[in-house]
């Protein structure tokens, strides 16, 4: 058995409100479900979900502040005041930044941005910037993505004389800066009925205060912020991103063309998930290794070499990124997995690990990928040596508000802020242990043992002959996806794997062919090669995942992309004469990792006392049993005297069993093992046994009656009968012990001697005969039988003596 990676819960959905809305629709019944799924109930809410439109964005003036806010700005404008957009450096940051950049250009005002370093200055307003600010004449500062915390330097500003107007849609803090006017939906008193604005959302909204109908560029920006913040695509976010990205497929703007080509991306059939893995690594690149301007100057350049020479400059960036990540993921692991270890093997709640030199603008993204492998609320922090400032990015699981956690723990930071899955933080290393228990501390009161078990929402169960190509159509009309509106996924249950083959330079990706009632269903699965040698032809698996259309050659066919898969069942993996076994563990360990649910002690290994396991493996000891003649099998270390048999669920055969009886006692013994993987060698050939006849036993009797005359040395005799019949000794000896059962010969002190006038007795009913031939079997099938062959035979044996 190969478990899922994650818990797939599918939505209890109302069938009858599904096919009304389907009839209605002229839509398949499955994209009936779907919208229902997703809060859709009727054909009018269907309508506003499948065809947003502008007259479905809210009047900007229901936001609390923009009252005072535009009236403020417009005076400005008149006195000609010098603006400072003040942003942040993340992708929402730099959409904010660049569509007030167009708007102030639009407005001809004079105006400056400022942006801070990531690295050097850190998130939020900085008494410096402002002090920056003030010599260059500015009387008016606009944030964008940023402020809503700021007390301390927008009551700093106001003694220089300058006034802020904070734009922002981060969490608000109890206490509230005094600004000359607060504008983020998601203040308490704000009645503004969409509360799901990005930052770009908000600076679009105040864009529309002032001028009313925005250019559709504008909207372009603010669809790139909105999906690279995660923010909900539902609501007035569903009308941005659509506008923006039908604006982008003919996009004016150089920068966002130079952006899309350099990324791969056909302009004229970008989409949501083309600006989140795309556009957004590009531009988030820029503020984490070097300055955000680099990226506002892309989106807001008017010259398309500029923008191709910047967009280049983003993608070496991103390039760079990519190795800088891998660098602190190793390091980050390292040191968890030295955590764990003096935590006898356990995780903890929340992972809390800094480093020096740590590369502050990427440890969210090392957070994440932590985050996704051991499924804790992980925070990562990079450590100034010198100062021994700490800065750092939360990520969380669905079960614990980051920020809240942070929040009560506020007292061991100098600065933090953020959502319920992310944040970022400020503090000193000498504040980092009381940081790390008090967050445990404050875990173990939230959350309970199901919250650290993954979990991914399917959409619905399907067949294969559910989902053919103009379904697959249908589909794509729940466009744009992302947060609130993921890309669909869809379970399929007991396919049969057809083919299986590796793609890409290393073999990092799967390919399957699936077969279901006789309709076929390509999938593939980046990252995922290891599975190949795994997944045989012929298995029959779940799998869930997400479906498009494959365009090759003129040819048109469904495709998954798959994301999960699961394995019921007992399985056995022949993995047989492998040349370093012990090597071959590891690597099974490693390959199926999620897959396996490891915990301590479900790691079994049988071996003959011969055979050396010793070295374990890195993430668990296996439990180590040993064959005994007398006793079947014994635990033979430390780990099977503490945990015994029955945490077994993946079992280890380095050796095959010497007889039928001990294979039998092994499936007994290890009856709750879902996964038994064979490593055994092809065995000494000239030591086999082989199955059993009359002729053969007839030819040998023949032979050892010739020595009647007088008794004869056992150890003299075998190996000229194994000479002359081809038998090894061993089969021999085994022979013998029939002919003694059945007083054939009899032995004493070594010697055979031949009786007589035998009684005539049936071979077959002789309990050495019944053994040999049982041992012959399990010796014939273990060591030469094919693989389906085996594995049939093995499960059919597990199911006997269950």
């Amino acid at each position: 058995m190969l478990y899922s990676q994650y818990r797939w819960n599918t939505p209890h959905i109302n069938l009858e409100a599904a096919a009304v809305l389907s009839q209605a629709l002229s839509v398949s019944p499955l994209v009936g479900r779907l919208l229902v799924s997703r809060g859709v109930h009727n054909e009018q809410e269907a309508e506003r979900f499948l065809h947003p439109d502008m007259n479905q964005m809210h009047d900007p003036y229901l936001l609390l502040g923009m009252r005072e806010a535009i009236p403020r700005i417009k005076l400005a404008l008149e006195r000609e005041e010098h603006i400072l957009i003040y942003g942040d450096y993340d992708a929402d940051g730099v959409s904010s930044t660049s569509l007030m950049i167009h708007l102030m250009r639009h407005l001809g005002a004079s105006y400056d941005i400022y942006i801070p370093h990531r690295s050097n200055e850190g998130y939020g307003l900085h008494n410096h910037a402002l002090d920056w600010a003030h010599q260059q004449g500015v009387t008016l500062i606009i944030t964008v993505d940023t402020g809503i915390s700021a007390v301390e330097q927008i009551a700093y500003a106001s003694t220089l004389g300058i006034e802020v107007i904070v734009t922002d849609h981060h969490e608000p803090p109890e206490i509230l800066p005094e600004a000359y006017a607060l504008i983020n939906p998601k203040l308490p008193d704000c009645p503004y009925p969409f509360k799901g604005l990005a930052g770009a959302g908000v600076a679009l909204k105040v864009a529309q205060a002032l001028i009313g109908e925005v250019p559709g560029e504008w909207m372009e920006i603010a669809a790139i912020g909105t999906v690279a913040d995660l923010m909900p695509l539902e609501g007035e976010n569903r009308v941005i991103v659509s506008y923006g990205i039908e604006s982008m497929r003919g996009s004016k703007l150089p920068g966002v063309s130079a952006l899309l080509e350099i990324s791969g991306v056909d302009q004229t059939q970008v989409t949501s998930v083309n600006i989140a893995f795309a556009m957004a690594p590009r531009i988030n690149a820029s503020g984490r290794l070097d300055h955000a301007g680099r990226a506002v100057s892309l989106l807001t350049t008017e010259s398309l070499d500029e923008a191709h020479t910047l967009a280049g400059q983003l993608d070496l960036l991103n390039r760079e990124r990519q190795q800088v990540v891998e660098g602190i993921l190793q390091e980050a692991t390292m040191q968890l997995e030295l955590k764990i270890e003096s935590r006898s093997g356990s995780v903890p709640d929340v992972i809390v690990l800094a480093g020096e030199g740590w590369n502050v603008g990427v440890v969210g993204i090392v957070a994440s990928k932590l985050l996704e492998r051991y499924y804790r609320p992980t925070l990562i922090l990079g450590i100034d040596p010198e100062s021994g400032v700490c800065k750092g990015s939360a990520r969380s699981i669905e079960g614990l508000d980051i920020y809240e956690a942070l929040t009560a723990n506020k007292q061991y930071m100098d600065h933090y802020g953020g959502h319920p899955a992310a944040a970022g933080m400020t503090l000193h290393r000498d504040q980092l242990q009381q940081l790390e228990t008090g967050l445990n501390e404050y875990a173990a009161t939230v959350l309970t043992e199901a919250d650290f078990i993954p979990q991914r929402l399917a959409d619905d169960e399907c067949r294969i002959s559910d989902v053919p190509i103009k379904v697959i159509q249908e589909i794509d009309r729940l466009q744009p996806f992302g947060m609130s509106n993921p890309s669909p996924r869809f379970v399929f249950r007991k396919v049969t794997v057809k083919e299986t083959r590796t793609m890409g330079r290393d073999k990092r990706h799967l390919k399957l062919v699936l077969e279901q009632e006789g309709q076929q269903l390509e999938t593939v699965a980046f990252g995922k090669g290891a599975l190949a040698e795994f997944l045989t032809p012929g298995s029959v698996i779940d799998v869930m995942g997400e479906l498009s259309i494959n365009e090759w050659n003129g040819m048109r066919k469904p495709q998954l992309m798959l994301q999960d898969i699961h394995v019921p069942g007992a399985q056995v993996f022949d993995m047989r004469g492998h040349a370093d076994p012990l090597h071959a563990m590891k690597h099974f360990l490693s390959a199926l990792d999620v897959h396996l649910r490891y915990k301590a002690g479900s790691i079994g290994a049988i071996v003959r006392k011969e055979t050396n396991v010793s070295e374990g493996n890195s993430l668990y000891e296996p439990c180590l049993w040993v064959y005994d003649r007398k006793v079947g099998l014994f635990p033979c270390n430390a780990a099977a005297q503490q945990y015994g048999q029955e945490e077994v669920r993946t079992l280890f055969v380095f050796d095959t069993p010497e007889t039928p009886e001990q294979l039998d006692a092994m499936l007994a013994l290890f009856s709750g093992a879902e996964n038994i993987i064979l490593l055994h060698g092809s065995g000494n050939r000239l030591d086999r046994l082989q199955m059993p006849s009359r002729e053969l036993f007839k030819r040998i009797y023949m032979l050892v009656f010739k020595w009647k005359a007088e008794p004869v040395v056992e150890q003299e005799m075998i190996p000229v009968l194994s000479r002359q019949c081809g038998c090894s000794p061993r089969m021999i000896t085994m022979m013998l012990d029939v002919f003694e059962e059945l007083s054939f010969i009899t032995r004493e002190d070594g010697m055979i001697t031949v009786a007589d006038n035998p009684p005539k007795r049936d071979l077959t009913s002789a309990r050495h005969y019944q053994a040999l031939e049982h041992m012959a079997e399990t010796e014939q099938v273990m060591l030469d039988a094919s693989t389906p062959q085996l594995t049939q035979w093995m499960i059919s044996r597990m199911k006997g003596v269950s």
